[in-house]
């Protein structure tokens, strides 16, 4: 088994063009993650898809780094999916307070 030392930072990104879209299965399968996983991201309100139903479901480029920072949190932090929309609609308001912030040249 190789283990990564702890003094060791394993960061792990993927880059996404604007306006890319996936389906419900390419997202499970881009998250590494279960569909009863994903559809329970949905069911909590983390995930906004297109369409009537995971068949016809689409999401945009966002979702995956949505759906991945939910899964680290209910994984890596013990967060159940309530705490987990909580902590990403508190950071969406954080960066869209920082966006304002720039726009009017205060940072």
């Amino acid at each position: 088994m190789n283990a990564v030392p702890m003094n060791r930072v394993v960061f792990d990104a993927v880059v996404v063009e604007e306006g890319f879209s996936f389906s419900f299965i390419q997202l499970c399968q881009a998250c590494h993650s279960s569909d009863a996983q994903m559809r329970l991201l949905v069911d909590e309100g983390i995930l906004h898809p297109q369409g009537g139903g995971p068949v016809d479901w689409v999401f945009d480029g966002q979702a995956m780094r949505t759906a991945r920072m939910a899964l680290r949190l209910t994984h890596e932090l013990q967060f159940g999916l309530d705490a987990a929309a909580l902590v990403l609609d508190l950071l969406a308001q954080n960066e869209a307070l920082r966006s304002r912030l720039r726009r009017v040249g205060v940072v």
